[in-house]
C-alpha cells in the first residue's frame, strides 16, 4: 500500500506592504523638494565663492525686454577681481547703499524701520536693504516684491553672509549689480561712463557711479541732472568718513 505523502505548505511571514496616504505622499514629496533645494542652493553659493559669476537673472530678463521692445539685447559685463576695484568705488557704495555694510550680518532692521516710517508719510519711497540683500537678489533671484522672493532673499542672504563673507559680497555685488541700461558690474560701468577701467575710478567719477544705482537706466554717471549731481557731492563727502575691514 503506497504511503501518502503530506506536502507542506510553507507560510509566509513578509507583512503585507502598507501603503500611504495622500497626505503622507504630499508630506514626503515637499519634504524632499525642500531637501533638495538646500542641497542645490548651498551648492551653488558655495561654488560662487570660488568662480565669478559669470550671468544673472537680471541680465536675461533685461535681454528679453529690449527684444520685445524691438531694441538690441546688449549685455555689456566684465568681471574683474576686487583688487582691480578702486577703492573709491567700493566705499562710494557703502556711503549711498548701506552705511552699515561692515557691521551688520545681512539685514539692516535700522534702516528698514526708517524706510518704513518715510515711506508711511508719504516721503520719497526708499528701500531699506543691505547690499548683502541687493546681491542676493541680483544674483539668484527675479524682481518682484512677493512674499516668495522676500523670503528667498532672506534665505539667500543668511548663506551668503555665512559662506561667502563682506568681501567676497561685495566683490560679487560691484561685478553683477546694473550700473546703466544694459550695463552691469563695475568693469562695463566704468568703461561705459569714463572710458577707463574700475581701478582707475577717481572719488567723484566713483560717487557718479553709486548715485545712479537706485535707477541706473534713468539717470546719468556723466552729464548728470542736477539731482545726481547733488548726490555725487553728497556721496564724494561721505567717501573720506568710509573705512574698509573687511
Amino acid at each position: 500500500m503506497a504511503k501518502k505523502t503530506t506536502s507542506s505548505k510553507k507560510t509566509s511571514t513578509k507583512k503585507p506592504t502598507k501603503k500611504r496616504t495622500t497626505g503622507q505622499k504630499i508630506f514626503r514629496f515637499f519634504w524632499l523638494l525642500f531637501l533638495w533645494f538646500n542641497i542645490i542652493s548651498f551648492s551653488v553659493v558655495l561654488l560662487f565663492k570660488f568662480i565669478p559669476v559669470p550671468f544673472t537673472p537680471l541680465m536675461g530678463i533685461r535681454a528679453l525686454e529690449h527684444n520685445t521692445a524691438g531694441k538690441e539685447m546688449v549685455c555689456s559685463h566684465e568681471w574683474v577681481p576686487i583688487d582691480e576695484i578702486s577703492l573709491n568705488l567700493q566705499k562710494a557704495v557703502i556711503a549711498s547703499e548701506d552705511g552699515r555694510f561692515l557691521e551688520h550680518w545681512g539685514f539692516d532692521f535700522e534702516a528698514m524701520q526708517k524706510a518704513y516710517k518715510n515711506n508711511s508719510k508719504g516721503k520719497r519711497l526708499k528701500g531699506g536693504s543691505t547690499i548683502s540683500q541687493q546681491t542676493a537678489k541680483n544674483v539668484f533671484l527675479w524682481q518682484g516684491r512677493s512674499y516668495l522672493r522676500k523670503g528667498l532673499e532672506a534665505y539667500y542672504t543668511v548663506l551668503i553672509e555665512l559662506i561667502w563673507g563682506k568681501k567676497r559680497i561685495m566683490e560679487v555685488y560691484l561685478n553683477s549689480i546694473e550700473m546703466g541700461d544694459g550695463v552691469y558690474g563695475v568693469e562695463a560701468a566704468a568703461k561705459y561712463w569714463y572710458r577707463k577701467d574700475a581701478a582707475s575710478l577717481t572719488r567723484y567719477e566713483a560717487a557718479g557711479i553709486a548715485a545712479i544705482l537706485p535707477n541706473p537706466r534713468k539717470y546719468k554717471a556723466s552729464n548728470s541732472s542736477s539731482y545726481i549731481n547733488r548726490r555725487k557731492a553728497k556721496i564724494s563727502r561721505e567717501i573720506g568718513y568710509v573705512k574698509l575691514d573687511y
